[in-house]
């Protein structure tokens, strides 16, 4: 999965460059020559891991004001044109924003295991990655959230702002469930079969 996902940055050309964080004692990738960097500082947290993975990029030298993109390896099915479609859509933008997909489904609220409601679907929206904001204000925003965040834009709704949604793809889905293995690679083997070998 992880193999997968770096195949899709690494098609983005004007990406300065890719940093994994992963647990100080994830082995996976000693002695492999990659052309990204590893940072082993991931936390107990989804928030820590990517702050701290943020530290490392100040430390090498990142500004305040640069665009960074945070991604889920588990959604190892993100695409380098997914990927482009966000950063062009947040380019201009004052905040950032995320790839995110219109609820397609009929969405019910639950009590005891039964129906309470049936909740307006108009305006939701699943939540992808990347999502893509400014190294500084985004720190600073998850130092302010705390652990309970479960991603960048919670942290950056918190400080008032308002990200930008950018359509993203029902492919783009978290690799969470065994069932979801199967799907994963039932979409790998299409596009290599659509790309004559080449999945990408």
């Amino acid at each position: 999965m992880v193999w997968h996902t770096l195949k899709a940055f690494a098609q983005v050309a004007r990406l300065a460059g890719v940093l994994v964080v992963v647990s100080p004692s994830d082995g996976f990738f000693d002695g492999q020559d990659a052309a990204f960097f590893v940072a082993p500082c991931g936390g107990s947290t989804r928030a820590q891991s990517v702050f701290n993975g943020l530290q490392a990029l100040r430390d090498q030298g990142a500004a305040a004001g640069d665009w960074v993109l945070v991604h889920d390896a588990a959604r190892c099915l993100v695409t380098a044109a997914q990927i482009d479609a966000l950063i062009d859509a947040c380019l201009p933008d004052s905040v950032g924003g995320l790839l995110a997909l219109r609820l397609p489904d009929t969405l019910k609220q639950e009590r005891g295991g039964r129906v309470e409601a049936t909740v307006e679907r108009a305006d939701k929206w699943l939540a992808q990655t990347p999502q893509m904001f400014r190294l500084g204000p985004l720190m600073q925003a998850l130092q302010s959230a705390g652990d309970a965040v479960t991603d960048e834009s919670s942290a950056m709704e918190a400080t008032g702002l308002r990200p930008l949604l950018v359509d993203g793809s029902a492919q783009n889905f978290k690799v969470t469930y065994p069932a979801d293995f199967a799907l994963a690679a039932a979409v790998l083997e299409s596009r290599r079969a659509s790309h004559g070998g080449a999945c990408g």
